[in-house]
C-alpha cells in the first residue's frame, strides 16, 4: 500500500485541535509543494488520548501514533511548553495545565508570573521547548527538538499569540512573542527550530519515487 503516493497528494494531519498552533503549522508548512494539510478539526468524531507521558517527546509520540493508525494517515504531532530552570522546570509538560486542568491561558501565566514574583532576572531566564513527531500508520519516521531561549518579564506585554506569549522574551528581541508579527515569531521560534527538521525530512521523502515510499 502506498503511503505517499507523490507528492502532489500527500496528506499531513496535525494531531491537534488548538486552532493556534493548526495556523502556525499551515504558515510553516506552506513551502511544501502540493502538501494537503488537515488537523483533527477535519475529524470531530475521533477522540485524542490522554497525554500522560513523563515528556514532551513521549506525548508527542503518543498522539502522532495514535492519530496515525487510526485514521490512517501521516500524521504529526508536538507537545511544546515553558521550562523556568528556577522553578525546577516547571511548568514544562503541565504548560497548559498548569493552573489546573480546565485553565485559561490567562490563568496559567497569573499563576506562573505569581509563582516567580521574588526571582530575580538572572533567575527568570526561561526556554520553549518544542518536540514533533511524525508517523506513518505503520509507526514513528521521525522525531525531532526544537528551544527558544528567553527569559520572563514581571508583567504581560501585547495582544497577539496565545499560551505564555505575553510573557516571554527571546533573547536579543525587544518584544514579547505576543508583540511580535505572526510572520516573525514563526521566524525565530522554537515550533519554526524543530518544523525545520521536519521539512528536510519532508522533501527527502517528496524526491523519493512512489515505488521507494510503499509498505
Amino acid at each position: 500500500m502506498s503511503l505517499l503516493g507523490s507528492v502532489k497528494n500527500m496528506k499531513l494531519v496535525v494531531a491537534s485541535t488548538n486552532v493556534h498552533k493548526i495556523r502556525e503549522y499551515r504558515s510553516m508548512l506552506k513551502k511544501v509543494p502540493g502538501l494537503d494539510l488537515f488537523s483533527l478539526l477535519d475529524y470531530p468524531g475521533y477522540l485524542p488520548p490522554a497525554e500522560d507521558g513523563d515528556s514532551f517527546e513521549a506525548n508527542a509520540a503518543i498522539k502522532a501514533e495514535r492519530a496515525a493508525k487510526e485514521l490512517g494517515v501521516w500524521a504529526l504531532a508536538d507537545d511544546s511548553g515553558l521550562v523556568v530552570p528556577a522553578l525546577g522546570g516547571a511548568p514544562g509538560i503541565h504548560s497548559a495545565r498548569y493552573a489546573g486542568p480546565t485553565a485559561t491561558d490567562r490563568e496559567n501565566r497569573r499563576k506562573l508570573l505569581l509563582e516567580m514574583r521574588d526571582l530575580t532576572d538572572p533567575e527568570r531566564q526561561a526556554y520553549f521547548e518544542c518536540c514533533i513527531v511524525l508517523c506513518s500508520p505503520e509507526g514513528i519516521m521521525k522525531c525531532v527538538r526544537g528551544c527558544c531561549e528567553g527569559f520572563i518579564l514581571h508583567e504581560e506585554r501585547g495582544r497577539y499569540g496565545f499560551g505564555y506569549d505575553p510573557i516571554f522574551v527571546k533573547h536579543e528581541y525587544r518584544k514579547t512573542f505576543a508583540e511580535l508579527d505572526e510572520d516573525v515569531k514563526n521566524r525565530i521560534s522554537h515550533r519554526r527550530k524543530a518544523i525545520d527538521k521536519i521539512l528536510l525530512y519532508l522533501e527527502a521523502l517528496a524526491q523519493q519515487p512512489p515505488s521507494e515510499c510503499t509498505t
